[in-house]
């Protein structure tokens, strides 16, 4: 009788690992779900370089007028020591000088973060932006946490060297490592965040290198050409400047992008979320025209505004 051959298990072949993308898809506190693009941290190091030469210039420039009023590093230094009424105010300009410095490397990024844009002029320059992760309005307080969070990241282990000596192996041993564990944090999630990010609920997207077209616009309104049957007429609709006034030119993007790819059950989704917000009903189950409409409507009244210096960012934007 023959042998057999010892009976062996078949292996599963290896699935290949799922490819790594930047692609991500934001959802609309109005249920619109948009792609967007995660940045490269190579990407964010060089905006926050940018950034950080430009908080250094002006610090330099401010300090450099503020030692010129003053007579000079030297002769402020030895006015501090004397004791005089004058030194006692110098050594008080010396505090609030120093307040001002810590301020202003916060209110550089407070400032351009909070803006319309959501970015620093290093991230423009880089072509990324902040955004809340759950597709809201990036708020005061995510901004503030994320940038407070920097100072513990990068300015810690600063502080604890100037304080414990610069020759004091255990104090940059201690820096190092804690610096190394926040600058490596990018590098163990898929989203590149830090964390101030992971706590403040942000993340930074690729900037949209489009800008508004206005081929939709023309499609809308442009007559079939000769040799074809016409469109039938469809309804018009008009609408108010109060009910224009409710959205901004971030909804206006996304109204754009919503006709342009989405299907019919993403144009429901957002004409009732539209219509519930101004209050109209007369376009049900005509979405698509009632959506074009308001579309055109809303960016002509946004491009006039801008002509007079009046831009309405968003739906929680007032236009002054």
């Amino acid at each position: 009788m023959a042998l057999r051959p010892p009976f062996r298990l078949k292996r599963k072949p290896r699935q290949p690992a799922p490819p790594k993308t930047r692609d991500r898809v934001l959802v609309t506190p109005e249920g619109i779900s948009l792609p967007v693009k995660v940045a490269t941290r190579g990407a964010r190091m060089g905006a926050l370089v940018i950034d950080l030469l430009f908080i250094g210039l002006i610090m330099a420039g401010v300090s450099f007028a503020l030692m010129s009023l003053l007579g000079g590093a030297g002769v402020a230094a030895d006015r501090m020591k004397d004791g005089s009424l004058l030194g006692k105010a110098m050594m008080l300009i010396f505090i609030v000088w120093i307040v001002f410095m810590f301020l202003l490397r916060n209110a550089y990024f407070l400032f351009f973060e909070l803006g319309a844009r959501g970015a620093t002029p290093g991230k423009r320059i880089a072509g990324i932006r902040i955004a809340a992760r759950d597709g809201g309005r990036l708020s005061a307080e995510m901004v503030i946490a994320r940038n407070l969070l920097r100072d513990i990241e990068l300015f810690l282990p600063v502080l604890l060297v100037a304080s414990a000596g610069v020759e004091s192996g255990a104090a940059w041993l201690a820096a190092t490592g804690w610096f190394a564990i926040f600058m490596l944090f990018p590098f163990f999630n898929r989203d590149a965040l830090r964390a101030g990010d992971v706590v403040a609920g942000t993340w930074v997207l690729e900037r949209p290198r489009h800008r508004l077209q206005p081929v939709l616009g023309a499609a809308v309104t442009a007559p079939s050409e000769a040799g074809e049957t016409p469109a039938p007429e469809r309804r018009r609709y008009d609408f108010t400047r109060a009910e224009l006034a409710v959205y901004g030119e971030f909804e206006l993007q996304t109204l754009e992008r919503v006709l342009r790819e989405s299907g019919d059950k993403a144009l429901d989704s957002v004409y009732q979320t539209i219509a519930r917000k101004i209050q109209r009903q007369d376009g049900w189950g005509d979405e698509r025209a009632f959506l074009e409409d308001y579309y055109l409507q809303l960016r002509a009244r946004l491009e006039t505004g801008m002509r007079m210096g009046q831009r309405k960012a968003d739906k929680y934007s007032d236009i002054s």
